[in-house]
């Protein structure tokens, strides 16, 4: 008798898939997120600059929290979020350990 049902497939892990490295991945979008982030930052301050908007020298050091502060708080906080997570996962060791 032919099976005109949905075929039957295991639900265990494909032998061809490759499992998913989220820690790369995550990390390559940061990358690419601050990359953009710097780089339309840097272009506004350029322009902010040709038009003279820079008058003081505080203004100057304001420059580097504004391009790396946001970006280097996030990379804090997915470290942090990582350390939590990790607080989930079940110790093989034995209690006392």
């Amino acid at each position: 008798m032919q099976n005109l049902g949905i075929p039957r497939r295991s639900m265990g892990a494909k032998e061809n898939e490759k499992p998913l490295n989220w820690r790369r991945g995550l990390f390559r979008i940061w990358l690419l997120v601050s990359a953009a982030w710097i780089l339309a930052w840097t272009i506004d301050l350029i322009l902010h600059g040709i038009q003279g908007g820079f008058k003081t020298a505080s203004d100057f050091l304001e420059l580097p929290v504004l391009l790396f502060g946001p970006p280097i708080a996030v990379f804090i906080l997915a470290v942090a979020a990582e350390w939590a997570f990790r607080g989930f996962n079940v110790d093989d060791s034995p209690a006392g350990e």
